[in-house]
């Protein structure tokens, strides 16, 4: 199964790993800037209970390069998604399933919201 963590930040990073640790996946990560030349160089890793995981992933700007997925997991901020949804078209086939982890709620989203 081909799986696409789009955005390898804290929550697209963990996912990656664990994913990739997992072996039921093959999982490639879209990620900018210095990170993904990070991610390149040395692998994506998690420090998570005491210990380090490092695994080596296909990672890349260019969404394209990766072809069809079966699953696009979204790891992005909210306000990034629009700017990144022509991006991610290459990614998509007929049976491609995507799966929202989106974070980025602002801090003033439930300021006087309702009766508080």
């Amino acid at each position: 199964m081909k799986v696409c963590i789009y955005g390898a930040g804290a929550i697209g990073g963990y996912l990656g790993v664990q994913l990739a640790q997992s072996g039921a996946a093959d999982v490639s990560l879209v990620a900018r800037g210095a990170h993904l030349q990070a991610m390149k160089d040395n692998g994506l890793k998690l420090l998570i209970d005491g210990g380090e995981r490092v695994v080596k992933v296909n990672a890349t700007d260019k969404p394209a390069e990766l072809g069809v997925q079966d699953v696009i997991i979204i790891c992005l901020k909210a306000h990034s998604i629009t700017g990144a949804i022509d991006a991610m078209k290459p990614l998509l086939g007929s049976h491609t399933r995507i799966v929202t982890a989106v974070n980025g709620v602002p801090y003033w989203y439930f300021y006087k919201h309702g009766n508080q």
